[in-house]
């Protein structure tokens, strides 16, 4: 039935078929266009294919977001309601060359979150960077990894990100034209950073700021890091002892500007915003089945448990890919659940059976 003007009229015959075969292009045209809203991209122990496909998605706004389809990870990053893009995330398999001795059997990989503010640029660097300063502070004359004891992995950890911090305060900013904030402001941008060394026996987190790792085992959720919110008890004491206030202006703020009590970089918050990370070592165990590394734009609308449940349920359907697959599911359970912020999600295959 076709409707013309006031008046109504049957359409048969010929025309009645042109129609229908073009409402089913118009049909074809649109599923194809809104599948590659989300762009596999498969990568291989280099990363020259995740940062090109990271480069095209902020080029484009990140509006289509990113799929990393990979043997022993996923991961997931959408601008979401935001305009900006301002994530970033590393995936690095075998990070840091043995050394000291160390056999090729006692590598390690190196996954991170990084939620930026006020513009991309220090996630950037940090993406481009922290698994580097990382791999070189392991190899400046410490123990081998597998060897390391869980405070050296402590003074590891915080030697990196003080020299991260210090990279992007002292101008380190994005060389591609996409930076947009003004250079006067530029110590007004910042981000967060989780991140986390999986080795073969043990898993160490290092997070500054609210992004969050989670170890799903057994079923169950295991916190592997605290969030850095200025009314945290501890974080309220530390910033109250620096000389600094904690405003309650659309919830805890430093200063009422900062919705978080660490981070990488926001140089004209310092000392009040410190980039020291609190680090956890914690033992593999054959109940552990991935890791969960996320920005806010996911806790913020999904719990821990619910995290890990839609990760179980991605398993259990025995698809070789059951990473990327969780971490796009993530994702979309954040944007369906009215998630305002970016959202990136890495997922971390640890089941024993998944060797290094």
């Amino acid at each position: 039935m076709a409707e013309v003007c006031c008046d109504s009229a049957v359409v048969v015959g010929a025309e009645a078929e042109a129609r229908a075969r073009a409402r089913a292009g118009r049909r074809r045209r649109a599923g194809v266009e809104g599948a590659g809203r989300w762009n596999a991209t498969a990568t291989a122990a280099g990363v020259a294919a995740e940062e090109a496909a990271t480069r095209k998605r902020r080029a484009s706004g990140g509006e289509a977001g990113l799929v990393v389809v990979a043997k022993r990870h996923g991961a997931a990053s959408v601008a979401g309601r935001r305009r900006e893009m301002e994530d970033a995330v590393s995936l690095r398999e075998a990070f840091a060359a043995p050394a000291n001795g160390e056999v090729a059997a006692a590598r390690c990989d190196f996954y991170g979150v990084f939620d930026g503010h006020g513009c991309s640029h220090v996630a950037d660097a940090c993406r481009e960077r922290m698994h580097e300063l990382v791999a070189e502070e392991m190899g400046a004359g410490s123990p081998a990894a597998a060897a390391r004891e869980p405070a050296s992995w402590t003074e590891t950890m915080e030697r990196s990100f003080a020299r991260m911090d210090a990279e992007v305060i002292a101008g380190c900013r994005a060389e591609s034209g996409s930076c947009r904030c003004e250079g006067q402001k530029c110590d007004h941008v910042g981000s967060t950073a989780v991140v986390a060394v999986v080795e073969e026996s043990r898993v160490v987190v290092a997070n500054c700021g609210d992004s969050r790792a989670v170890l799903c085992r057994g079923g169950s959720p295991v916190q592997l890091s605290s969030d850095h919110k200025p009314d945290r008890p501890d974080e309220l004491e530390r910033i109250e002892a620096a000389g600094g206030r904690v405003i309650f202006w659309e919830g805890a703020r430093v200063l009422g500007v900062l919705a978080m009590s660490r981070s990488i970089g926001d140089a004209y918050l310092k000392p009040y915003v410190t980039a020291v990370p609190e680090v956890t070592v914690t033992g593999r165990s054959d109940a552990d089945e991935c890791l969960i590394l996320a920005s806010d734009g996911l806790w913020d609308v999904v719990s821990n448990e619910a995290a890990c449940e839609v990760a179980q349920s991605c398993l259990r359907r025995g698809r070789q890919r059951w990473c990327a697959e969780a971490a796009a599911v993530l994702t979309k359970l954040a944007l369906a659940r009215r998630s305002s912020d970016n959202i990136s999600v890495v997922v971390v295959d640890l089941r024993r059976g998944n060797a290094l």
